[in-house]
């Protein structure tokens, strides 16, 4: 039997309560649809239809909204979301992790809004199911953005749209090279009533608290209007040809997403498939892209039988990071069932791998990587091995060993950006003026908040790890002499960092040695990487006193700080302008993908701490209804209540929930399993 599809529902005194929770969809193209979930446009990266497309655009808003009136039977016009005399939601749920409002209008009349995103097309669908008397009508005034996510926002009119129209179907244009925005709506009597278009400027309150330009003018060319048809209105924008548009209508398209959805659930983890769980494997599938804007990834994959993929690092903003990708990779796709698109995912990196590294990020609307990153690579050999562990795919492996043991050579003899061996000792430092190059990456203009210039403790954890796996690999591989030369490596690598790291008067691990003030005292999440990750760097005696420090100072419900609340430097909450924000980023706040390395830490420890694991973990289920609905944000202020900060949906803060909670329900089930047996291991005859 089938579980039960996964539902989350805020009534609606909750929602007067509280107005800052967003939903999300997104396509696999990273592009999605997003807003306040009382309808508010807030963010500049607000969209009912955001849609992915070819450099040089990237990510841009084609629609930003729908303006919603219904007109009653008796005349009389009601507005569908906020504002005055509003008809606010009745309740607003997640079904499948797709947004659903329930509006109780006057006269007996309700209607339910569904919106859904069709898999790998730049198209959204909106569909308005009535209730009761029939002959009431809506009105839809879409507002249209075209705007790159990043561009700023215009406080000017520009050039007006072209509109053309086709029957049914509407197309507007603009000068500026962008495909047109194709809409079209679907009910009885349809027509756009022009209205010779209007501007109208619209305030982002979420741009404004951060700090940035709030104010921006969208144009409308009129507004649509329709009764219902058999009780129902669809309204469809797109970037897609008409052909794919009109393939399916729009319950159609919704019926078949609801299908996908169901699929990705019943592959996943068996732990992984009812309530919190499988909200969040849904949330992981929004991360996973085929990065349609980067054409040459798409040939090659393809001319060798593979497809592109590649990993959104958060929504709204972030593009696709190496260091994000590879952290995530695990949750994301092997624990949920999707290990053939972890094998793409990989095999699209390795071709980027440039001097020893591989891109630290792609910029929006790019097809070239930047690569100002000492840890990414690092990862890459972590996700490696989690890959080759769970599918067996030695091949994948074995292909790409020359490449890695170039990057071992990059490192051992120095690559860009002071990236290097030390001669001396055998650990890896890395530091160049101007850059932040581990994943405590905080920069506002030229200041560089956390340099941490020197030799960092985790990146010396993952070099380690990097190392012994690069050694197997090559002992698999036939290649024993060179096994042996980066065993050397790693034994040095071993013996200096219990030399240097750990420190009796602290208690636990010094985040950076032969930093450019000595040696850093600061009590820091990074240390727990040491016990960690599968070839731990650390001398096991000194497992329990750093996770005993890491627990007792960082850690709280929704993840562990970055810094502790003792330290002088430590900011108890991530809010205010640009410098404000950034300059918290990782002095305090709390980031929820660090959950996953302490629970690793954890289960080392005590094989049989599974059940409290996922007591820990269960934690997170009110975070499912707060920021972005149905997913986990990137970042959480350091004190108490936690308030949730940065992207509303973060992909390592998702994966890492999911891979540890698959974990930990292992571990719980083998001490369930234990305890079952232990009556019949008593009774039994010696």
């Amino acid at each position: 039997m089938n579980p039960p599809d996964p539902i989350r529902t805020i009534d609606a005194a909750s929602l007067r309560q509280e107005q800052d929770r967003e939903y999300l969809i997104a396509n696999g193209l990273g592009g999605y649809s997003s807003a306040g979930i009382l309808g508010d446009i807030t963010r500049r990266y607000h969209g009912l239809l955001v849609s992915s497309l070819p450099a040089p655009f990237g990510r841009t808003v084609m629609l930003t909204a729908l303006d919603e009136h219904v007109r009653l039977p008796d005349g009389t016009i009601v507005r569908l979301g906020t504002g005055e005399n509003a008809c606010l939601p009745a309740h607003f749920r997640l079904e499948l992790n797709l947004p659903v409002w329930r509006y109780e209008v006057a006269d007996g009349i309700v209607i339910e809004k569904r919106i859904g995103m069709r898999h790998l097309q730049n198209t959204v669908d909106v569909i308005y199911d009535f209730e009761g008397p029939s002959d009431a009508s809506l009105m839809l005034r879409p507002w249209l953005g075209f705007r790159e996510i990043e561009a700023a926002l215009e406080g000017r009119e520009r050039a007006v749209p072209v509109l053309r129209a086709s029957g049914a179907r509407y197309e507007v244009e603009t000068p500026d090279g962008l495909p047109p925005l194709r809409m079209m709506l679907a009910g009885d009597e349809a027509r756009l009533e022009l209205d010779g278009g209007r501007h109208a400027e619209f305030t982002y309150s979420e741009e404004a608290q951060r700090g940035h330009a709030s104010l921006g003018l969208l144009w409308s060319p009129g507004a649509f209007t329709a009764s219902p048809e058999n009780g129902r209105i669809a309204f469809c924008a797109s970037t897609d040809p008409w052909y794919a548009i009109s393939s399916l209508t729009g319950a159609q398209s919704l019926e078949y997403e609801r299908q996908r959805r169901r699929r990705l659930i019943a592959i996943a983890d068996p732990s992984l498939r009812e309530g919190m769980a499988a909200e969040l494997v849904l949330s992981a599938d929004s991360f996973v892209i085929d990065p349609v804007g980067r054409l040459a990834d798409k040939a090659r994959a393809r001319a060798v039988g593979d497809e592109a993929r590649t990993v959104i690092a958060g929504y709204h903003w972030f593009t696709d990071w190496g260091r994000d990708t590879m952290i995530s990779l695990e949750g994301l796709t092997l624990t949920t069932g999707r290990p053939g698109e972890a094998g793409w995912i990989l095999r699209t990196f390795v071709h980027y791998v440039r001097d020893g590294l591989i891109p630290n990020m792609f910029p929006e609307g790019e097809t070239h990587g930047l690569y100002h990153t000492a840890d990414a690579t690092l990862w890459f050999f972590h996700a490696l091995d989690r890959y080759l562990r769970l599918t067996g795919d030695w091949n994948t492996v074995q292909g790409m060993l020359p490449v890695l043991e170039g990057i071992a050579d990059c490192h051992l003899r120095g690559t860009r950006f002071g990236i290097r061996v030390d001669p001396e000792d055998g650990l890896l430092r890395q530091g160049e003026e101007g850059y932040q190059l581990t994943w405590m990456d905080a920069k506002v203009e030229d200041w560089v908040v956390t340099p941490r210039r020197g030799k960092p403790v985790e990146i010396n954890a993952l070099w380690y790890n990097a190392m012994r796996l690069l050694e197997s690999w090559l002992q698999r591989a036939g290649h024993g002499d060179r096994a042996a030369a980066i065993a050397g490596h790693a034994e040095r690598a071993r013996s200096a960092f219990n030399k240097r790291f750990w420190s009796d008067r602290l208690g636990h691990l010094y985040d950076v040695v032969d930093g450019e003030a000595g040696d850093d005292p600061a009590c820091r999440p990074n240390q727990i990487f040491a016990i960690a990750l599968p070839h731990p760097v650390l001398d096991e005696a000194r497992w329990r006193p750093v996770f005993e420090t890491v627990r007792d100072r960082l850690l709280t419900p929704v993840g562990l700080r970055s810094l502790d609340p003792g330290h002088r430097d430590y900011e108890r909450r991530y809010f205010g302008d640009l410098r404000a924000r950034d300059a918290a980023y990782h002095q305090g706040t709390v980031w929820g993908w660090l959950i996953g390395p302490y629970i690793d830490a954890w289960l080392k420890i005590d094989p049989a701490a599974g059940p409290a694991a996922r007591d820990l973990l269960s934690g997170y289920s009110t975070h499912l209804s707060e920021a972005g609905i149905g997913t986990i944000s990137e970042i959480f202020d350091g004190d108490a209540p936690f308030m949730a900060r940065g992207c509303i949906s973060q992909a390592w803060s998702v994966a890492e929930w999911l891979r540890c909670w698959a974990k930990a329900s292992e571990g719980a089930a083998a001490e369930a399993d234990a305890e079952d047996l232990q009556p019949a291991r008593e009774s039994a005859p010696v």
